[in-house]
């Protein structure tokens, strides 16, 4: 037997279907397997595996000091988490749901952010914080926030969000051997989506803090991220059968933003929208808007477009899929771009839902 037929069944292998959350479980796997300064630390993400058993079996695996059952306090959750990286460990700490974020969140700004700074770089944060955001899951308040641009606003913290369970599982991998203190965001609505995942291809891995096109265009640049991805392919494949070209640029990365493949994109197609389930108000797609307007301003045939959530409380799960960006919300986005209704029915800040 050849040696490249030899090799052919390892290849293979390392390639399997899976779904988001068992792409996050299979980095986690590997990542305390590998390394045992790591530790998992959240609420019921033990025995019972967590809320969306994407940590199920690994406490079974590697012991109840490296996977922990924590109680129900996430200051005190990253608070502790805070310590251990003084003593050399490098926690992962687990949010149950977006909205449980806030109490930790003085720990997470004033203590997680700055303490690289604070010891003039003697002391790394090599910690990642899991957050399942985003919304389009049934869920209660508190249950379906984006509480994204928080953390993007404040300095010291990196913030990514894969949208694929490929990006997925090689992103958490480079986040946790980061001495950067990550906000990893998990589009919890795609967690049981599926996908061929290539466990062994970190290496070749794009870096964390780059953004992908992940559909080449000509005529609009769509820029999303986390649960979007999906969304926004979905919105360009519908376009390009009534003759539009989209280029759907996936952001990965929101602190920091990579403006050089995006701008690089822009000055192709002249047109930019942004797609997020975030309130409009201060949000990912403002940065964005305002960064590549700065940077492409000659470039630009329209003004940038925003397709977001509403500035409202996240609504009652009988009405999120009004509040949540879809396909033909994007499709909307992307015909204002393109001048199509300029001027015709609302003001322009009366336009598109969540957008205006």
């Amino acid at each position: 037997m050849s040696q490249q037929a030899q090799a052919a069944p390892a290849a293979e292998a390392s390639t399997k279907k899976l779904t988001f959350a068992k792409a996050i479980n299979a980095a986690l796997d590997t990542a305390l397997a590998g390394d045992e300064r790591v530790l998992l630390m959240g609420e019921d993400i033990g025995k019972l595996g967590g809320v969306f058993r994407v940590t199920d079996g690994l406490q079974a695996t590697h012991g109840e000091q490296r996977v922990i059952d924590t109680p129900l306090a996430e200051s005190g959750i990253v608070g502790t988490a805070v310590g251990l990286t003084f003593r050399g460990f490098r926690p992962i700490v687990e949010i149950q749901f977006d909205g449980f974020v806030y109490p930790a969140f003085d720990q997470i700004v004033a203590q997680v952010a700055k303490l690289t700074m604070r010891t003039d770089g003697r002391h790394k944060m090599p910690m990642v914080i899991r957050i399942p955001f985003g919304g389009e899951n049934g869920s209660p308040e508190h249950h379906s926030e984006s509480p994204e641009a928080y953390f993007m606003h404040t300095a010291g913290l990196r913030v990514v969000a894969p949208g694929t369970p490929q990006d997925a599982h090689d992103m958490l991998l480079q986040a946790i051997a980061s001495d950067d203190p990550v906000i990893y965001l998990e589009p919890k609505r795609r967690y049981y989506e599926s996908a061929q995942v290539d466990v062994n291809a970190i290496s070749a891995a794009p870096a964390l803090d780059s953004a992908l096109v992940r559909r080449a265009g000509s005529d609009v640049t769509l820029a999303v991220y986390g649960p979007l991805v999906k969304t926004g392919l979905d919105a360009a494949e519908a376009a390009a059968a009534d003759g539009t070209s989209v280029e759907v640029v996936d952001l990965r990365s929101l602190s920091p933003l990579d403006f050089g493949t995006l701008a690089a994109s822009v000055r192709h197609t002249g047109r930019l929208v942004v797609a997020h389930e975030a309130s409009r108000t201060g949000g990912v797609g403002a940065e964005v808007s305002a960064a590549i307007t700065e940077r492409c301003f000659e470039y630009l045939e329209h003004a940038p477009v925003r397709v977001t959530g509403f500035d409202i409380p996240y609504p009652p799960a009988y009405l999120e899929h009004f509040h949540v960006p879809d396909r033909d919300r994007i499709l909307d986005g992307i015909d204002h771009a393109l001048g199509r209704f300029d001027g015709v029915g609302l003001d322009s800040s009366e336009r598109q839902g969540g957008s205006h």
